[in-house]
């Protein structure tokens, strides 16, 4: 979602006439758009701004913005954080960017903008396919009305906020007539899709009606919830032939005690009978998922009923993470914290065992003949090709570069942690 957040950041720039440089040092504007899940990630983004600031000393014109989720929620603090930031604009003022970089260079001073509107206007604007490209990002919502123990984004993104489906699917139809092969519907909670927009439309509609757009192929969605996983959209999969065998679908923790303080609104059960639905109705589904290690009072067995959660399903992938405490979430004020020793022990017998189940998952594809869309050619080796299966797997293979946006049949020769090897059938 950041990703597509930079893309719309820099399409509106480039509508407002700035053009783009890919040499820092010749910039005069340099806009950093930032993640706050995770206190790691804004340290190493603190660091960057702090290099940034020292192109000053040569260039006292250059204007430095920082917007997205650190922006949104240290504010005005940001400036005093680091001296040398001119803007700092959230994460509903992403289309105020322009207006407010000209102010700064006319008048000079520092802007801050990080109050939440009633209609987010940067939900609809829309990046330019960069040329070559099959894939597209789309989003289709913002906001969450969840609120997770452990979790800003509702205090960073606002409450849920759907875009009109007729919006959706207009901009898909001009990503396809661009050459877009593959789209990936974006949001906070997709599952939670329409609400607010009258008219009883559900997010397993949204993506009916996407899949009859002529000339796209291909149809992923991110993040769900579990507790908004319904059966009429667990029912799409293997019934529309566009929606990709594959979902992202995070549970976090294996015990019922700690879904409780983390306020996930689901059980342990509930979450392995969804996984089971998913499987039933799509028995070549890939899931994958998100975990978190150390959250607090997390004993011992409760991390065990999270490794066996996953002995149990056999993720394909997993995004793994130490619980990080983040200011303004509940999760700050619970007590039984688990030492940053031990987070760090469990989290490296989690990713060792998801490590076993995503080789054994790809080893399971070894012999099979499977629709691969070809992407471009292969980060292993120029003289090889890669791309992408109907269930998210890199694929590395000899071919030529005319294959390039086709979906060809491979025959899957070998597999290894993180990609499969094929032959063109």
């Amino acid at each position: 979602m950041n990703v597509h957040d930079s893309e719309q950041l820099a399409a509106i720039m480039t509508e407002a006439g700035f053009e783009r440089t890919e040499d820092v040092n010749q910039a005069q504007v340099i806009l950093v758009n930032t993640c706050s899940i995770r206190e790691k990630v804004a340290q190493k983004i603190i660091s960057q701004i702090g290099r940034y600031r020292q192109l000053k000393e040569n260039n006292p014109d250059l204007v430095i913005g920082v917007g997205g989720c650190l922006a949104q929620h240290w504010g005005p603090s940001l400036l005093k954080k680091n001296v040398g930031v001119d803007l700092v604009f959230g994460t509903h003022a992403l289309d105020k960017a322009p207006e407010m970089i000209r102010r700064v260079q006319k008048r000079g001073g520092a802007i801050v903008d990080t109050a939440f509107r009633a209609g987010i206007t940067s939900l609809n604007i829309r990046p330019r396919p960069t040329n070559g490209n099959l894939q597209a990002f789309v989003t289709i919502m913002q906001g969450c009305d969840n609120f997770c123990s452990y979790c800003v984004v509702p205090n960073l993104r606002g409450k849920e906020e759907s875009r009109p489906s007729q919006d959706i699917i207009n901009e898909i139809k001009v990503l396809v007539a661009h050459g877009i092969k593959e789209v990936t519907l974006l949001g906070q909670n997709v599952n939670s899709y329409g609400k607010g927009l009258g008219g009883g439309i559900r997010f397993s509609d949204l993506i009916k009606s996407i899949d009859s757009i002529d000339g796209l192929e291909r149809i992923r969605f991110t993040t769900s919830h579990p507790k908004d996983l319904t059966d009429d959209l667990i029912n799409r999969f293997g019934k529309l032939g566009k929606l990709c065998e594959y979902i992202h679908l995070p549970f976090q923790a294996g015990s019922n005690s700690i879904l409780e303080r983390m306020n996930r609104g689901y059980t342990r059960e509930d979450y392995l009978a969804r996984v089971e639905r998913l499987r039933e109705v799509c028995p070549d589904i890939a899931v994958s998922s998100d975990a978190m290690v150390g959250f607090p009072g997390e004993t011992t067995a409760d991390f065990e009923a999270t490794l066996e959660m996953m002995e149990i399903i056999r993720f394909d992938n997993l995004f793994s993470f130490k619980y990080s405490e983040r200011e303004g979430t509940k999760a700050v004020s619970l007590d039984q914290k688990v030492p940053e020793k031990e987070k760090s022990r469990r989290l490296n017998l989690l990713q060792e065992l998801q490590d076993r189940h995503t080789l054994e998952r790809n080893k399971a594809m070894v012999g099979r003949t499977v629709g691969v869309l070809v992407e471009g050619i292969s980060k292993n080796s120029s003289k090889d090709m890669m791309g992408r299966t109907r269930t998210n797997k890199i694929v590395n293979f000899r071919g030529s570069e005319k294959l390039h946006g086709k979906i060809v049949n491979m025959h899957i020769t070998a597999a290894y942690l993180h990609s499969l090897r094929g032959e063109l059938s």
